[in-house]
């Protein structure tokens, strides 16, 4: 076999690259849409996962306050009557900040802000009129609550819960409060710091005032949080999960929650690609062991190809030699086993007259103005080198739709359509049979009528006044302007006949429209040509 018999397209090769084609891309597309769907399902699990685990950190949070509230609580209760005690004072602070990790530091202090205890003494701040933010809101405020993050006086990164005290009577004596460092070891950290994970995964958490609280980077607790998206979404809807890119440009899976008591924001997120990363692995795996079926598949595709092609391949030879004696003969013999195949073979032997039938329809098809059903130019210039080559004089009538663009711009083109197909049907009824009408674009239109200049003349008036006289839905009644040529025409060439027609078009429009403007004949006079009105 050539080069060029090889690379050479027929059905056989089409059929085997077209099944191929639909294998792979059918195999592509499987492989696509079920990593897509997995991918889905494997974020969707892990947003809802990172959402129920930073709900549940929110809710041990949550709790945690509330037991240190509770120690508190019930040190206030101690020091209702005690308040005079320094002993006592002292006592309960240390109390407070040893019998449980729930604090750094604990301070007591009367309604006048001054520290009247404090544990580790080490702080320095028996007797200090604090001013700190916790220390001034837990003044004001009088109920347990607990701060936003601020400074305090010994330039500590903190939160700080407080409870009154009230004695016996149950006037406002002070509070005692407890305080959680931010960036140094506390509970806070305990409580949030072991969840953080090797894969990248981590969480953090904000404040109302979105300041990072806790964050496994140290150096970013404390700091404010610019526009971010997701914690716009929090701090709205409170739980949820959405996936986001975090402030290194990593795209993370995350899910939120609110600690209800304080409005903090919990965040626990995961990196995409850590959770994408089994389904990675997994897709190879099926892929490698979709290979021996594919080829497999591949095999029966070629075999098919050849059979499928046989019978068409040799019709296809046959049709190369249709005009042979034997061939209908040869095209019998063709052992065409299936429906397709079947049909074919008869049609070739039929073949030679419907296809002369196509051809003459083609050449009408060419040749006609789909919208009018008119002659179009291919059509005019065919009739017109006939009438050259026979020597048949004949006339030109040039037609145009007076102020055609108002109905267009009025009535809109589906009105200007119809006017168009009406104008037809009346050209129709003015002309004769051997008549050649032509729609040479637009609102324009030629009529070609073989013979003497004044049956030309005629039938444009008559065209002229059918037309003004006839109503058009929904348009109403139109006018045309015509210009009448005769060829030949004191020797000038036919496209001189078709301009000659054009100039009398414009002249019956520049006189006012709605009229009929013919050509002289220069054998008859050399002025200008003249106008015959309506």
């Amino acid at each position: 076999m050539s080069r060029k018999g090889f690379w050479r397209i027929d059905l056989g090769r089409l059929i085997l690259l077209t099944a191929l084609a639909s294998t792979v891309v059918m195999l592509v597309n499987s492989f696509y849409a079920s990593y897509r769907v997995q991918e889905q399902m494997l974020i969707d699990a892990s947003l809802e996962a990172n959402k129920v685990y930073a709900r549940k950190l929110a809710d041990s949070t949550e709790r945690h306050l509330a037991d240190a509230l509770r120690q508190l609580a019930y040190g206030a209760g101690e020091l209702a009557g005690q308040m005079g005690s320094v002993e006592k004072i002292g006592e309960v602070a240390r109390r407070l900040r040893l019998q449980t990790n729930s604090f750094n530091s604990v301070v007591v202090v009367d309604q006048d802000g001054r520290v009247l205890g404090v544990s580790p003494e080490t702080l320095q701040l028996l007797g200090v009129q604090l001013e700190s933010e916790g220390a001034v809101a837990a003044l004001e405020a009088r109920r347990p609550m607990v701060s936003e993050a601020y400074v305090s006086a010994a330039d500590n990164l903190l939160i700080s819960l407080s409870h009154p005290i009230h004695d016996v009577s149950g006037e406002y004596r002070g509070y005692v409060s407890g305080t959680i460092y931010l960036k140094k070891g506390s509970i806070l950290h305990d409580l949030l710091g072991e969840h953080f994970y090797r894969d990248g995964s981590y969480l953090y958490v904000v404040g109302k005032e979105r300041r990072l609280l806790y964050h496994p980077e140290a150096k970013r607790i404390g700091t404010q949080v610019g526009a971010n998206a997701l914690l716009d979404e929090l701090l709205e809807r409170g739980d949820g999960a959405r996936r986001t890119v975090n402030s290194k440009g990593v795209d993370m899976l995350a899910g939120y929650a609110i600690v209800p008591s304080t409005g903090w924001g919990i965040v626990s997120q995961r990196p995409t690609q850590a959770t994408l990363e089994p389904l990675d692995e997994l897709v190879k795996s099926v892929a490698l062991k979709t290979v021996p079926l594919a080829l497999v598949t591949i095999l029966m595709i070629f075999w098919l190809a050849r059979v499928i092609s046989r019978p068409l391949w040799k019709l296809a030879d046959n049709a190369r030699e249709i005009g042979a004696s034997d061939t209908a003969k040869r095209i019998e013999g063709v052992r065409s086993w299936y429906f397709e195949a079947q049909e074919l073979k008869r049609a070739m032997l039929v073949g030679v007259n419907l296809l002369q039938e196509h051809l003459g329809r083609l050449t009408h098809d060419v040749h006609t103005d789909s919208l009018t059903g008119l002659s179009n130019r291919r059509g005019l210039e065919r009739m017109v080198d006939r009438w050259e080559a026979e020597k048949r004089p004949f006339s030109v009538l040039a037609l145009d739709i007076d102020h055609f663009k108002r109905v267009n711009d009025t009535y809109g083109h589906d009105a200007g359509d119809e006017v168009l197909r009406r104008l037809a049907e009346l050209m129709r009824l003015c002309c004769r049979s051997e008549d050649l009408l032509c729609r040479s674009g637009g609102e324009e239109f030629l009529i070609l009528l073989p013979g003497s200049s004044q049956a030309a003349v005629r039938i444009a008036e008559r065209l002229r006044q059918l037309v003004e006289q006839t109503a058009i839905e929904p348009v109403g009644h139109i006018t045309l302007s015509i210009g009448v040529a005769h060829w030949p025409h004191g020797g000038d060439s036919i496209a001189r006949v078709f301009k000659l027609a054009d100039e009398q078009l414009y002249a019956a429009k520049g006189g006012g429209r709605n009229r009929v403007a013919v050509a002289q004949c220069r054998a008859e006079s050399n002025r200008a040509p003249s106008t015959g009105t309506a």
